[in-house]
C-alpha cells in the first residue's frame, strides 16, 4: 500500500509541535542525566532506585511519543489494532504525571554531599519543559471535536490515568521501604507495609485492566456490563485506598515518634513514607470522584 504522509500544515500543527517538543526535551533530559558523574551523587541505596525510576520514565515516554508521532505522520494508525484516539491521550496524560513525579524527585535523588552538578540543574529544567509539552499535548487532544477524542480524554478517563499513575508510584515507594526495613527492621511496621503493598498491586491491576479494555475497544465483549464493572472497581479502590491511607498516616506518626537521633537512612525512609501518604491521598480522591461519575453513568443508562 502507498505511504501517506500528513500535509505540511498538519505536520506543523499545534499538536504535532507539542509532541516534537516532548520528544526533543525528553531526549535532552535523559542524555544530560546519562552524562552525570556517578561519584558526585548521593551514595544512599534509595536514591539509586529513584534515579533508575526517573531515567526509566524519561526513556519510556520518549520512545512511546516518538512511535506515536511517526505512526501519525505516515498515517498508519488505522492499521494499529487499538483505539488510536484513546491511546494518544492516555500516553500524554500518563507521561505528564510520571514526568512531573520524576521532575520533583530527581533533584532530591541526585543531591550529593558536594556541589550541585550543572548537568543535574539542566536536566531538571529540561524535565520541566518535557512535562509542559506533555500537558500541552493532553490539553490539545481534549479540545478536539467530540468525535475525534475518545473516552480517555473525558474526566472519568483522565481519572483512571491518575489512578494508574498512583498505583505505579505506590509500588516503587513500597519496594523502597521494604528494602530499607529489611536492613533496619521496625517493629509493627513491616506487616502494615505488606498489607499496603498488596492493596496497591490489586488496585493497579484493576486500573490497568480498565485502561486495556478501553484501548482495545473491548467494553462490548466483557462478560459483565462494563458500566457495572467500573462501579465495582471504583468502589473497591475507594475502600482499599481508605485502608492504605490510614496505614500511611499511622506509619508517618510512628516515624515521628522514633528515637531522638535517627540515622540518615531512617530519615530518608520517613520522607518516603510521607511521599506515599501524599500520593495515596491523591489517588483516594481520584477513586472517590471516579466512583461518583461511575454511579451517574450507571443511573443514566438504567433510566434510558
Amino acid at each position: 500500500m502507498p505511504v501517506i504522509v500528513l500535509e505540511p500544515r498538519d505536520l506543523f500543527s499545534s499538536l504535532s509541535l507539542a509532541r516534537m517538543c516532548a520528544i526533543l526535551f525528553g531526549c535532552l533530559t535523559f542524555s544530560l542525566v546519562a552524562s552525570m558523574e556517578e561519584s558526585k551523587l548521593s551514595p544512599l541505596h534509595q536514591m539509586l532506585s529513584f534515579r533508575i525510576l526517573c531515567m526509566f520514565t524519561w526513556c519510556l515516554f520518549f520512545a512511546l511519543t516518538l512511535l506515536i508521532h511517526v505512526v501519525n505522520v505516515i498515517q498508519f494508525h488505522s492499521l494499529v489494532p487499538i483505539s488510536w484516539k484513546n491511546l494518544t491521550v492516555s500516553v500524554a496524560a500518563l507521561a505528564a504525571l510520571m514526568t512531573l513525579s520524576a521532575t520533583l524527585s530527581f533533584p532530591w535523588a541526585v543531591a550529593g554531599h558536594g556541589s550541585v552538578q550543572p548537568c543535574a540543574v539542566a536536566a531538571t529544567v529540561s524535565s520541566c519543559l518535557t512535562f509542559a509539552a506533555y500537558v500541552a499535548e493532553a490539553y490539545l487532544i481534549r479540545t478536539q471535536a467530540q468525535d475525534e477524542r475518545g473516552y480517555m480524554a473525558s474526566v472519568p478517563g483522565l481519572l483512571k490515568v491518575l489512578q494508574l499513575w498512583g498505583g505505579c508510584e505506590m509500588v516503587v515507594l513500597v519496594v523502597e521501604q521494604v528494602q530499607s526495613y529489611l536492613r533496619e527492621p521496625v517493629e509493627d511496621t513491616t506487616a502494615m507495609l505488606w498489607v499496603s503493598g498488596t492493596i496497591y498491586v490489586v488496585c493497579l491491576l484493576m486500573s490497568l485492566a480498565t485502561v486495556v479494555v478501553v484501548l482495545g475497544d473491548c467494553a462490548g465483549r466483557c462478560p459483565v456490563p462494563f458500566d457495572r464493572l467500573l462501579v465495582c472497581f471504583s468502589l473497591t479502590g475507594v475502600l482499599f485506598y481508605m485502608v492504605a491511607t490510614i496505614l500511611c498516616f499511622a506509619r508517618v506518626l510512628g516515624g515521628r515518634q522514633q528515637g531522638k537521633s535517627p540515622t540518615e537512612e531512617m530519615k530518608m525512609t520517613w520522607a518516603v513514607v510521607v511521599m506515599e501518604t501524599v500520593v495515596a491521598s491523591i489517588t483516594l480522591l481520584a477513586y472517590t470522584v471516579d466512583l461518583a461519575f461511575s454511579f451517574k453513568l450507571l443511573r443514566d443508562r438504567s433510566q434510558a
